[in-house]
């Protein structure tokens, strides 16, 4: 009994149906670039700027990083929306992180013994500084000093944040005393548009508040004028950005 040898057959189907899938989706996109309507402006045909916009719309809907960012930002919004403000009875407890750290004496002592420095080389300028009207000890810095020592780390604690606050602040100060003269509306005005300052040039630094009020209450700071934007804010805040290194560096390596 002879055998007939069996040739497989070429897969006919299948080319066929890729090139009528690839030309049925040719003449759809070329439908749809061909129905955007042409209009003229000035004798200028705006197809092609229309053809270009599809073109590069359609790119970018098939590209994964844009999906893939699409589902970011989803992402992002839907837990913003899920975030819940504290109860007011948590507010007034501990901080649960803070309370389960080991708190050691070291950790007291050399954020204590910086304050106490910072404080001293103040009151020493100030006694150099007298002759001029110029005093550097003042209420802001113990604020200052509460903030770079303690929370190093926080955002108030933030070399960009501080130094933008303190001079931003203290010009507002001077321009509402000299616009509205000594007062409450002065000082609704400087405390208002400080806060309208540090929250648009995002430079959270909450002592620097307290900067344009001193400036008007404070007789003695008036003949700075817009000097008063480096003394006393920002000048102190570079001494005390130099203790606060040596106070960080203590904390770290000596502890006891």
């Amino acid at each position: 009994m002879s055998t007939v040898p069996v040739k497989p057959l070429p897969p006919l189907g299948l080319h066929p149906i890729r090139r009528n899938l690839t030309s049925t989706t040719a003449l759809k996109s070329h439908a749809m670039v061909t129905a955007l309507p042409s209009k003229h402006f000035l004798g200028f045909s705006t197809y092609n700027n229309r053809c270009f916009e599809f073109i590069k719309s359609w790119s970018q809907m098939r590209n994964p990083a844009f999906s893939s960012h699409r589902r970011r930002v989803s992402t992002v919004v839907a837990s913003a929306g899920n975030m819940t403000a504290p109860s007011s009875w948590e507010s007034w407890m501990p901080d649960k992180k803070a309370a389960a750290t080991t708190l050691l004496l070291s950790d007291v002592i050399w954020p204590a013994a910086g304050a106490f420095a910072a404080m001293a080389i103040m009151g020493r300028m100030d006694q150099m500084l007298s002759p001029k009207g110029i005093t550097m000890s003042v209420a802001p810095l113990g604020a200052v000093c509460a903030i770079l020592f303690t929370s190093p780390s926080a955002p108030a604690a933030r070399k960009y944040n501080m130094f933008l606050a303190q001079i931003g602040c203290a010009a507002i100060g001077v321009v509402a005393f000299s616009v509205f003269g000594p007062g409450w509306l002065a000082r609704s005005v400087a405390l208002a548009a400080s806060i309208a300052f540090m929250v648009i040039a995002r430079a959270n630094h909450p002592p620097a508040a307290s900067l344009p009020l001193m400036f008007i209450d404070g007789a003695k700071f008036h003949h700075l004028n817009f000097w008063y934007t480096l003394f006393p804010g920002a000048a102190a805040c570079v001494i005390l950005c130099l203790l606060q290194s040596m106070v960080c560096y203590l904390k770290e390596n000596i502890k006891f």
